[in-house]
């Protein structure tokens, strides 16, 4: 038993990208994809994909790179644990990193991006922060 799965999503998809890999394999989940649906939005990943893989579906990122070889993720971490939940009015969501970085915020509406967030007047779980 997992028990921090979009941590552990997290951490494949910072090793895959230190090591150069093209594509990263997960369990799938519906909060698993709408973070890396946001991720891809926000030009962090290429896209992703579901595959039926038996009884359950899993998940394959596909991950993006710069010209040069690099990974576009610099670093990416969980905000919010199941130890330690991290809840923020939208007026109180922070920029990462003077707002090169992005938030991945789960609210009422679904999970967006704190840009989007603070636009739609919408506070929520912190999941994680990317730069």
């Amino acid at each position: 038993m997992m028990t921090d799965p979009i941590g552990d999503m997290l951490t494949r998809i910072r090793n895959a990208g230190r090591v150069g890999h093209n594509e990263v394999r997960c369990a799938s989940s519906k909060l698993k994809e709408a973070v890396v649906r946001v991720l891809a939005s926000e030009g962090f990943l290429i896209g992703y994909r579901t595959e039926a893989k038996g009884p359950y579906a899993e998940l394959i990122i596909d991950l993006k790179y710069n010209a040069t070889g690099g990974f576009i993720i610099d670093g990416m971490q969980r905000v919010s644990r199941p130890s330690c939940r991290v809840y923020k009015k939208s007026e109180d969501i922070p920029r990462v990193r003077n707002g090169l970085g992005m938030l991945v915020v789960s609210t009422s509406k679904g999970v967006m991006c704190d840009r989007d967030a603070r636009a739609s007047n919408l506070g929520g779980e912190v999941l994680c922060e990317v730069w």
